[in-house]
Parts: structure tokens; sequence; C-alpha cells
């Protein structure tokens, strides 16, 4: 398979000097407003967007607000100690939770847009339209005009990715549009990269280490020499993945603490090498054993999404207590959880798409030797199994540390797995599901 080389619409020349005068490369273009100030934790819109202001948010929270217990805390943490069969389970979601597995339907295909029979997961309130709205008009200017990301031909299925709804369900507690569009850029830039370098529009397992490195320096810049930097500087404007990467990074960055910056570079080196081992595995038509994928997929994961639950919320859970091995059980859990919720809502669409496309029912059904149907059924139960598992994690880690933001945080990944179900769920333009009841 050739390596497919730069991917997407080339840089203009104005966007390009725009890109290196920022890192203090080649001619500075005028700028159109004075520098903003560094951004504190609860960055104010104006900092975030200076070009957009906010629709129909309410203000900023004050740094103490940021932090502070919700109401319902004593609940919280009383129901966290006694929980539904000792777990605790039900505390760590703003919004009331139905009991679910779904049951199954009489027999057939589940209705569009029905969720998964036999998956555990939570419901969540419809989001916010006007947010929806907002967020969705905003992300498309940015990926088709700042940094074109896609071209008019690629419309339709940016459409159908429904980034505003996805966004907007996953981070409720956002407290303005501003806020939830530092995680769409994010959101996107990361599709961009999978789509460009490793699936669907002209990616390759060949030569990815070399890309996905390059790409890396757009979110964690390289310090070398003199001579060389303008060269590395020309490079991160080269194609979309990387413009798309460089432009998420320093939003980003303005609204991030150092530490939370830091965080979602870990998380992101994380993710590009679950990227490389499918792709050797694709290399070598390689089918890993079910453990290996499920390492694999530990990776290649959603984990840099739940884990800027903050900076998205406007306020920080500090280093020490992000680092904590509990904590980060419990958010490995919750990634890996939505990573296989991904593999059973998208396994019609890899079915057909080109090549053997390596998901857990796949993975399952090759290696211990079970029908379709069967292997599909088992990835079910590994996922209620991967839920339960993050659920009583989580409410250890709160029990144990009954901090504000602890809590808070633990909250904000578990409404993000559930944003993520129900976005999977609901867009019935990109997903369906198979015909196994």
């Amino acid at each position: 398979m050739p390596d497919p080389g730069p991917c997407c619409l080339p840089p203009s020349r104005t966007d390009a000097l725009a890109r290196l005068a920022a890192l203090g490369v080649g001619p500075r273009p005028a700028p159109s407003s004075p520098p903003a100030a560094p951004a504190a934790v609860a960055a104010p819109a104006a900092d975030l967007a200076p070009d957009e202001a906010p629709v129909g948010d309410p203000p900023a929270p004050e740094p103490e607000a940021a932090v502070a217990v919700p109401d319902d805390a004593s609940a919280f943490v009383e129901r966290l100690r006694r929980g539904p069969s000792g777990l605790g389970t039900l505390s760590l979601h703003l919004a009331p939770r139905e009991e679910p597995p779904t049951p199954a339907p009489a027999s057939g295909r589940p209705a569009p847009g029905s969720p998964i029979p036999g998956l555990y997961h939570h419901p969540v309130p419809e989001p916010d339209p006007a947010r929806v709205e907002e967020v969705g008009s905003r992300i498309k200017r940015w990926a088709v005009d700042e940094v074109q990301a896609y071209p008019p031909e690629w419309e339709d299925q940016f459409d159908g990715f429904s980034v505003g709804r996805y966004m907007v369900a996953c981070h409720p507690d956002a407290p303005t549009v501003d806020h939830l569009m530092i995680a769409a850029r994010l959101m996107v830039a990361e599709n961009v990269v999978d789509d460009c370098y490793c699936e669907d529009h002209g990616g390759s397992p060949v030569g990815l280490g070399g890309r996905l490195l390059l790409a890396h320096t757009a979110l964690d810049a390289v310090h070398t020499t003199a001579e060389y930097q303008p060269a590395w500087a020309r490079s991160l404007v080269s194609d979309a993945p990387r413009r798309s990467y460089l432009s998420a990074m320093e939003y980003f960055a303005r609204a991030a603490t150092p530490s939370q910056a830091d965080r979602f570079r870990h998380d992101m080196a994380r993710l590009h090498l679950g990227y490389l081992a499918e792709a050797a595995w694709a290399e070598t038509e390689y089918v890993p054993e079910v453990a290996e994928y499920l390492a694999m997929r530990q990776f290649n994961n959603f984990r840099p999404c739940p884990t800027i639950t903050d900076t998205v919320g406007g306020y920080e859970l500090p280093a020490d207590l992000h680092a904590l091995p509990a904590m980060q059980r419990a958010i490995a859990l919750a990634g890996n959880a939505s990573t296989i919720a991904n593999d059973l809502y998208s396994y019609t669409k890899e079915l057909d798409s080109p090549g053997l496309h390596l998901n857990l029912p796949v993975v399952i059904a090759e290696r211990e030797n079970l029908s379709a149907k069967e292997s599909y059924l088992k990835a079910v139960e590994v996922h209620n199994d991967l839920m339960h598992a993050f659920e009583a994690a989580a409410a250890e880690v709160a029990a144990s540390w009954p901090d504000a933001r602890v809590l808070r945080f633990l909250r904000g990944v578990a409404v993000w797995v559930d944003g993520n179900h129900y976005w999977h769920q609901t867009n019935t333009y990109r997903y369906s599901l198979p015909d196994f009841w």
C-alpha cells in the first residue's frame, strides 16, 4: 500500500505566515487587536475566541465558584458511600439515571436511534439546541475557513458528524459556548488526523509513525537549534492534520493551566501509540488475541476527551489528584468502556469498509471461534463489565478523596461517558445496528 503523502488542502500563504509569526518565524502580519493577556483557569469568553461573542451563555464563573461543591454535595457523598449494591454509581451523574440495560426488541434490527439492546448505559437529557447550533456553526467555520481541514466534497460527512450535539451532550457544565469550542476543536482535529493519516481519506499504516510524530510536534513543540527551527515551524502548516492540531492546541493552551496542557499532551501520546500498534497489525495482517486488542484499545482510545472535562468546565483538578493511581484507573476504565461502545455502534459501518477492520466483535469471532452474533453479544458483555468497573472505581476514589474538585471531575468524566454513548446511539447518519436480536 503506497504512502499517501500529505493530505487535504494546502494552506494559504496568509494563514501560513500567520502561524509562522506566532512561532516567531518569518514576517509578522499586523495584529488586528492587542494581544490578550494570559488567561486564567476559567478564561473569559473574550480570551478564548476574540472574534466570536458567546450566544445565550451565562457569564463565566469566578475562580472560587469554579470548584465549588455542588448544591447536593452532602447527599452526593452520602450516596457514594451508601450506593446501590455498594457501588454508589447513581451519585456520579448530574441527571437522574434510569436503569439499563435496554430490553431487546421482539425480533430483528432495533429501530434507528435506539440504544444497543442489553448495553449498560445511562440516558442523558437532550442537549440545549441553541448551544448545539452555535457550536456547530462555529466549529464548521473553524474547520473549513481557519485551518482548511475539509474540502467542499467532505461537507456532508462533516455535517453528519454532528459535532455540536456531541460536545454539548458531553459537557453540560461548560460555562460558555467558548468553553465548549475548546473541546470541539480538539475533537475535530483528532478526527482529521485519524481520517487523513490512518483511515478514511487517504490514510495508510505505511509510514504512519513518521507522520504521527511530526503531527504530535504541533501539540508538543520541538526545541531545536536556530538553524533548523524554521524548517520545523514550516512543517506545522504543511497539511490539514498539523494545521488542525496546531490551532486547536493554541486555543486549548490559552484556557488551560500548564498542568492541564501537559496532561493532554501525555494523553495524546498514548493515543498515537495506540494508532501505531493497530497500524503494525494491519501491515502484518495480524489479528491480535482479545487481551492484546483490549490493551491496544486502552491507548487508541477516547481518553483525551474526558480528561479535559475540567478545562472545559472552567476549573482544574490539580495534578497531584489527577495522578493518583486510583484516579488513573477510573479514567482508564471510562475511556475503555467508551471506546468499546464505539466498536459496537460502528460495527456495521466498518464491515462495509474495504479490508479487515479490527473491532472487538471481529477479534472475538476470529480468536474464540464464535459466530458474528455470539461475538457481538459477548462484546456487549465486555462493555458492560468495563462500565461497572469504572463506576465502582470512581465511587471508591470519591469516597477516599472527598475533595470538591475530585467529585466534580468524576461527575464530568461520567457525564462525558454518557454523552458519548448518546451521540453514538442517536447518530443515524453514521451508525446502524446489526440484525442480531
